[in-house]
């Protein structure tokens, strides 16, 4: 996927409002979440649950047979602003943390340790600053697993590329300030020659805690969020247990 394609999508999410109504953002006192973020933590499965339906409705067995594949993808939101590479400008709401974690795992500079560092310490809460170090060594292992000293600027010519296919997004307090996002994903190079990756990544899946601080979504490995993270059923687009658990495929992903 090249520069031109990502940036005729995230246009195109420019102008996904409709999509959104339809997919259930809905405000609550001043916090918007995907299909609501529960107050208490829930899922976004959980939170769209109709009481008055009953099990033998026909909307009831629907939702039951639902799987990520035959549900509307979720249109992710495009960074309104950057900053040392750092997508930034997402609004305070669940779609907006979901948005800023992808656009994250997205544009993270995996080969450039230097370039990496800054968009850190854009994007990091300063109330989790071993984030960075912890990170930052990921990319020196990174780089060395494929035969690069562990510091420098990436090769010419050489790019990783990730694309994050579904998400699962879950509030961890009760005003949805800190959300977990759970990304499953591909990566894939492309060497300087032009060629493609022999060996890419595929199916990948890790979480990102997400917290609205200063007026944007920070990164943060806090020990008291951490400690409250939960762990999905595994991401299939044709599985009823994975929409039922909350993940989304996303627009992205189309």
């Amino acid at each position: 996927m090249d520069a031109h394609d990502r940036k005729a999508r995230r246009a195109r999410l420019r102008l996904a409002g409709a999509a959104i109504v339809a997919l259930g953002v809905l405000a609550t006192g001043g916090y918007l979440a995907v299909n609501s973020f529960s107050g208490d933590g829930g899922t976004a499965a959980e939170s769209t649950k109709q009481p008055s339906a009953s099990s033998s409705s026909p909307a009831a067995s629907a939702a039951d047979r639902m799987t990520p594949a035959k549900a509307q993808a979720l249109p992710l939101l495009a960074p309104k602003k950057s900053q040392n590479g750092a997508p930034l400008g997402f609004p305070e709401n669940g779609l907006g943390a979901i948005s800023a974690a992808v656009s994250y795992w997205e544009e993270y500079a995996w080969l450039d340790d230097s370039l990496a560092r800054k968009q850190l310490e854009v994007l990091v809460s300063p109330d989790s600053p071993q984030t960075i170090d912890k990170q930052i060594s990921e990319v020196h292992r990174l780089r060395e697993g494929i035969g690069l000293p562990p510091s420098g600027p990436a090769p010419a010519g050489v790019t990783f590329t990730t694309v994050v296919k579904a998400v699962r997004g879950k509030s961890l307090v009760k005003d949805g300030s800190v959300v977990q996002v759970w990304l499953q994903y591909d990566r894939y190079a492309t060497k300087a020659d032009g060629g493609g990756d022999d060996n890419p990544l595929t199916n990948e899946t890790t979480d990102v805690i997400m917290k609205w601080q200063n007026g944007e979504w920070r990164i943060t490995q806090e020990p008291k969020y951490v400690k409250l993270r939960t762990f999905p059923v595994a991401y299939d687009p044709n599985s009823v247990p994975a929409r039922q658990d909350g993940w989304w495929r996303v627009d992205d992903a189309n």
